[in-house]
């Protein structure tokens, strides 16, 4: 009986990932369906420059970023990640009725900023609930497990992107036509199970009370001295247009990039539950590096689709491990606050990074922002791997860790 009783809870906690994961599908089909659109909208109809995309992604991103703390915090205190995370999906359906309205720039940046306080309010409750539900030793594979659907979704929405574009669709149908699946993502968040567990000490959880440990410090430090060279991913579509792909084959490149990550999360993420965090984080920031740089060397288009197909695999390898190492490492009860901490340093990072990244294409040339990135993410591959040191065993919960 207790064995059935184990097996029943481990399939509720398997489908509460899984719910978690299907509200990600509809809601990034949704916006992958419009965002590879958005710089060609940008700059094609709109008339606007890559500086001026860089500014709209920087502002954006710095918005949802100084969210997210707050947002992972008070899901922390009231116990209302889910109802955070229906506030932060809805902002979705919004984003697309701003875009549909949007004459101008300035426009497409209230949209944007929309979405993205959305992604602000929902990105940390809707991390905690999945570490909430998930086994500790198995915290890197459900992050994948959810990294890996939000990614499929994606990867749907881009195709769908492609097929708007490629057969005259419009962009204003396409904005309106992505309505449909966010709302269809919105309406799963109900079934979601969260649990109410009890503040630490029975004490009122406080910001001044969030005390990281040192390596967990120095982690966030490097993370964000990364960031300040990964700039907005509208770059390497692009760039990739400046190399000679066609508008419609530049979204299937970044379907390609889509499917590369979705296919390679769950493997990532229990290769970091099995042979440690360092092990799997390294190799995804050297192959950020080596990306960035393949990006102002290489012209050949053979080369270009190799390296969206790398930048996938990066992406799966840094988004289950590095989500489940600061996890593991928040102090108990904080779980979802201090991955607001890592969003909102993400966030402010990739401000930087985009308007350098402007203007550094517009000012010296469209391969400058790609070396600054490129020697940034091997810089941090290097610290990352003398902070994570070892793989060794968790004192905390028995699962293989990096000490």
């Amino acid at each position: 009986m207790r064995k059935l009783g184990i097996e029943t809870e481990r399939k509720k906690v398997f489908s509460n990932i899984v719910l978690i994961g299907l509200v990600s599908f509809f809601v990034d089909m949704s916006t992958e369906m419009v965002y590879p659109l958005i710089p060609l909208f940008l700059t094609a109809t709109l008339g606007a420059t890559p500086a001026i995309v860089g500014l709209i992604e920087g502002i954006a991103e710095s918005i949802a970023s100084l969210l997210k703390v707050f947002s992972g915090y008070i899901g922390d205190v009231y116990h209302n990640k889910k109802k955070l995370a229906f506030t932060g999906y809805s902002a979705s359906v919004i984003y697309k009725v701003f875009l549909l309205l949007s004459a101008s720039w300035i426009g497409v940046l209230a949209a944007r900023v929309v979405d993205r306080t959305g992604k602000g309010i929902r990105t940390a409750p809707r991390d905690a609930l999945v570490a909430q539900s998930s086994e500790q030793k198995k915290l890197g594979g459900s992050f994948g497990l959810h990294k890996m659907l939000d990614m499929a979704g994606s990867s749907l929405g881009a195709l769908l992107a492609f097929i708007f574009f490629a057969t005259g669709f419009g962009f204003q149908k396409a904005f309106l036509f992505s309505i449909i699946p966010a709302v269809i993502g919105i309406l799963i968040i109900p079934s979601i199970r969260e649990k109410k567990g009890a503040k630490p000490s029975g004490e009122k959880l406080s910001l001044k009370g969030v005390k990281l440990d040192s390596r967990l410090k120095l982690y966030l430090a490097v993370m964000f001295m990364f960031c300040l060279g990964n700039s907005s991913n509208t770059f390497l579509l692009l760039k990739a247009q400046e190399r000679g792909f066609s508008a419609s084959h530049v979204i299937l490149l970044y379907l390609i990039f889509n499917v590369a990550t979705s296919i390679l999360a769950i493997p990532s993420g229990k290769m970091s539950d099995k042979f440690g965090r360092s092990r799997v984080l390294v190799p995804g920031y050297l192959i950020y590096g080596f990306v960035y740089l393949g990006f102002a060397l290489l012209t050949a288009r053979a080369g270009i689709i190799v390296l969206f197909i790398a930048y996938g695999a990066y992406t799966a390898f840094i988004s289950g491990a590095e989500r489940a190492f600061i996890a593991e490492n928040a102090p108990p009860g904080y779980k979802g606050t201090v991955l607001g901490i890592y969003g909102m340093l993400q966030g402010i990072g990739l401000l930087l990074s985009s308007i350098i990244a402007g203007l550094m294409w517009d000012r010296i040339n469209s391969d400058a922002p790609f070396w600054f990135g490129g020697m940034i993410g091997l810089v941090a591959a290097v610290m990352i791997g003398l902070i994570l040191g070892k793989n060794t065993i968790s004192k905390c919960n028995g699962s293989t860790t990096d000490e």
